[in-house]
């Protein structure tokens, strides 16, 4: 997504409280899910605020699946219902937009290669640009575009798996409920799980996928409380995790299905030959599908209703 508008909330005084027709009329609610132009692509969003200023609605939405630091101000005219017609419209432009991409890196491939210093910039802004907390999803219009080059590992989430995402959020951010700790199944559980699922299934066990499912549990114990918690779960990471435990022990699916949505992220940053790119990929959505075969045992199907609170150190935003 390109940069984030939230300069554009203004101050109250700036809010119009006459009864002047405005130039449009209201179309969106609070709290209405819609379909959100940013950029080139259309993105699924929730309408958090709508006031009227300066004779035009304005909208707060924020971007489901994003850090809230991409919360802004929008009009109408960058909004659309959230309907069958909309998402095959907001799926069309995506298709279209991914083929402008892969052309114009066909076409960059053969200009002259950058300069270290031009290289080294676009290292730095990449880096900076995860620090914000921006995240990619698999098919769900949110995606990672800064990154020049790149060959992302793309990571197809089902849509259960997807309704999955928006529920967990949904008990956390607005319904101040957290999972209870300690998981079972943890996220080592699930991993071996699978391990014995994929052995019993290639008759065989393959060290590749023992060695990938280790890269996962080492990736799941340095994210997570670097980029996979909300604000309302860092107290309880603090009381949960002790010294020496690892998180993988104390946490289950519904964190472990969030890295999923980071790891196109993180991977872009390793160097990986395009035959290695295409073998994760490809357990990696296994995976997933064995997630979503076993979603109801996996899975929590309500949270705790104790609230959360804000700790101390990085974490996702709600």
């Amino acid at each position: 997504m390109g940069n984030s508008s939230n300069d554009d909330s203004g101050t109250d005084a700036e809010t119009s409280s006459d009864d002047t027709q405005p130039n449009n009329s209201i179309t969106f609610s609070e709290g209405e899910r819609v379909l959100a132009y940013h950029g080139p692509r259309i993105y699924e969003a929730k309408v958090q605020k709508a006031e009227l200023r300066k004779k035009e609605w304005r909208y707060f939405v924020h971007y489901l699946g994003w850090n809230k630091n991409w919360d802004e101000w929008v009009g109408a005219e960058r909004l659309m219902k959230h309907t069958p017609e909309n998402i095959t419209k907001q799926h069309a432009l995506g298709k279209k937009h991914n083929a402008e991409k892969s052309s114009k890196s066909g076409r960059s491939s053969q200009t002259k290669p950058k300069s270290s210093a031009d290289a080294k910039a676009d290292k730095e802004e990449n880096k900076n640009n995860v620090a914000k907390g921006k995240k990619r999803k698999g098919d769900s219009g949110v995606e990672k575009e800064n990154i020049s080059g790149e060959k992302l590992v793309k990571i197809q989430i089902p849509s259960p798996l997807k309704k999955q995402l928006v529920d967990d959020w949904e008990f956390v951010t607005q319904q101040d409920k957290l999972v209870e700790l300690p998981r079972l199944p943890n996220v080592d559980d699930i991993l071996k799980k699978y391990l014995e699922y994929r052995s019993k299934k290639d008759g065989m066990m393959t060290d590749s996928i023992g060695e990938i499912l280790k890269g996962i549990r080492c990736y799941f114990d340095k994210a997570l409380p670097m980029m996979l918690l909300y604000k309302k779960e860092r107290q309880q990471y603090s009381d949960a995790v002790q010294e020496n435990v690892s998180p993988s022990t104390i946490y289950g699916a519904e964190h472990l299905l969030r890295l999923f949505v980071k790891l196109p992220e993180l991977f872009a940053y390793v160097n990986m030959e395009e035959e290695t790119s295409n073998g994760l990929q490809q357990i990696l959505v296994d995976f997933l599908k064995f997630l979503q075969k076993n979603q109801s045992s996996f899975f929590l199907a309500a949270y705790d209703g104790s609230k959360g609170s804000e700790g101390n150190g990085r974490a996702k935003d709600d």
